[in-house]
This record gives C-alpha cells, structure tokens and sequence, in this order.
C-alpha cells in the first residue's frame, strides 16, 4: 500500500460523494485517472484491505426497530439453525460462539410485533422453548464510528 492508496481509502471512508458518478469526483479530488482509482480499489478489495463497501444507515431514525438475538440450539442442529435465521430478510448478521447461547444475530424491523413474529417463527421451526430464545432490544445505543487512521 503506497500514498495514493492510504489517500484513496481516506476519500473513500470520510467523503464520499452522493452523485451519479462519485468515483469521478473522489478520482479528481485525487488528482489521478477514474481507472487508476477503480484498479487501486479493486486491487484493495481483492487482498482484504477493504473488506465491505457500502452505506450504513441508522435503521432507528428510518422508523424501524432492532434487537440482538441468541438461540441455545444442540451442536448437530446449528446448520439448520443458521439457515432457519438467514432466511429472514430482516436478519442481518449472525454468528456462531461457543457458549450455551451458540448462535447470536441481529434483527431490523419494522416494528416490534414482527421481530416478535420472527422469534416465534425460529423458536417454533427449531422446537425451542422460550428460555433457548433471547430477545436483546437496544435500551441505550453505543455506536463506534470505527475508521482507519491512515498517515
């Protein structure tokens, strides 16, 4: 990773631009050719420099509810587990731990009787009874704005 590439990841996670053709401006703001910034970033995509490109939203002041959620499920049903969860559009993220609550993932939705419905739904397909199911609403929000500090 040389200079242009720090500079490229600092446009890219600070200021990007929300216009038709964005990688033209941040390539000007570079001084450097639209392809060149293309190759520099797919290059860094491909080695893992960047791992995921994309907006975040605060799914709070769009109206919608989220909550933190962990199943207890045995070792030999976590694959139908996990593909039970993910077939939820309103899951985005889940994760597998070693602990008695081995399968944790993340809800948004619209409103809490459908994170609801989605909880009866899992704990019914799984034949989990209530205790096997956590429910995490968010009581006080701590987000980390988590970025590179690039020289």
């Amino acid at each position: 990773m040389d200079k242009i590439d720090s500079r490229i990841l600092r446009e890219l996670q600070d200021d990007f631009p929300l216009c038709e053709r964005p990688y033209e401006v941040v390539a000007d703001r570079l001084q450097i050719p639209v392809d060149e910034l293309w190759d520099r970033t797919q290059r860094m995509l491909d080695e893992g420099v960047i791992r995921r490109m994309g907006a975040s939203f605060d799914s709070g002041k769009l109206g919608f509810r989220s909550t933190l959620a962990a199943v207890s499920v045995r070792p030999e049903d976590v694959e139908r587990a996990a593909e039970i969860i993910g077939q939820f559009p309103e899951v985005t993220h889940s994760y597998l731990r070693k602990d008695d609550f081995n399968i944790w993932f993340t809800i948004i939705a619209v409103d809490e009787k459908r994170i609801a419905a989605i909880f009866e739904q899992i704990r019914e397909s799984l034949s989990l009874d209530s205790y096997q199911v956590l429910n995490l609403p968010v009581k006080r929000l701590f987000k980390l704005d988590a970025r590179f500090q690039i020289p």
